[in-house]
């Protein structure tokens, strides 16, 4: 069997410019990762499976790697677009990302939970419906689509990247699915996003947050549900889900 390609000749560098790649499992054929980079970094992932010794833990992404590896095959390469400039790199990436469901990205694509797949209705909610108008510290967490088939109320309480001080200084919690405001929550205590509080997450996150709380009073979801969120707080190259009024 030939030996696995490990890196680019330098003279192609200079003709790659930033490019968005993808990892296929061999063994399906499925694509597994998707990302961006410069140079080679397409065969970083490869190289990493031989830094880690303990494969529990291990990325998903790793694990998939590391199987591939134990199985004597090789990591599938394809550069999807190259010559790319950074920002159309990212575009390109996102796009990717949406593409194929159940990847090992530990983060969506950069603009997807604002920007990403969306049928007719939801665009039509996105842009034609009237902006909230937020007079409250309102903290605004998209939920996303591959968690939708947890209750709302469970999908909305963890596990979010975000700061302790700043989430305890929001008045309510705006669930946004796809730019719309779905539900109001009253926070009530935040805490560690740990599995006695947050059972549904499925694994300790220490280093992320979650809210106890309730729905809001019928005034404040009058006020919000079913309006779209305002203009200025959709970032096109806002990848946390998360994003705050204040």
């Amino acid at each position: 069997m030939h030996q696995a390609l490990q890196e680019f000749p330098s003279e192609v560098f200079d003709k790659l410019g930033y490019y968005v790649y993808r990892l296929i499992d061999p063994r399906n054929g499925d694509t597994f990762y998707v990302g961006k980079g410069q140079r080679n970094r397409v065969f970083d992932h490869i190289k990493g499976v031989a830094e880690e010794d303990d494969s529990d833990s291990l990325s998903l992404k790793m694990q998939i790697i590391h199987q591939i590896h134990n199985a004597g095959l090789e990591v599938i390469h394809v550069i999807h677009r190259h010559n790319l400039d950074k920002s159309t790199a990212k575009i390109v990436e996102a796009a990717l990302i949406d593409c194929y469901p159940g990847l090992s990205n530990i983060q969506g694509g950069i603009g997807s939970n604002d920007f990403g797949p969306m049928n007719a209705q939801e665009i039509i909610n996105l842009y034609a419906v009237k902006e909230a108008e937020i007079s409250h510290k309102v903290m605004m967490i998209t939920i996303n689509r591959t968690i939708k088939e947890i209750p709302l109320d469970k999908a909305i309480r963890a596990a979010w990247k975000a700061s302790m001080s700043r989430a305890k200084k929001a008045e309510y919690v705006l669930a946004v699915e796809r730019g719309l405001i779905v539900e109001v929550f009253k926070p009530i205590e935040w805490k560690k996003a740990l599995l006695d509080d947050f059972p549904e997450i499925g694994i300790d996150r220490p280093d992320r947050i979650g809210f106890i709380g309730d729905v809001a009073e019928k005034s404040i979801r009058d006020q919000y549900c079913n309006k779209r969120v305002p203009e200025k707080y959709r970032a096109p190259g806002a990848a946390n889900p998360v994003k705050y009024s204040y």
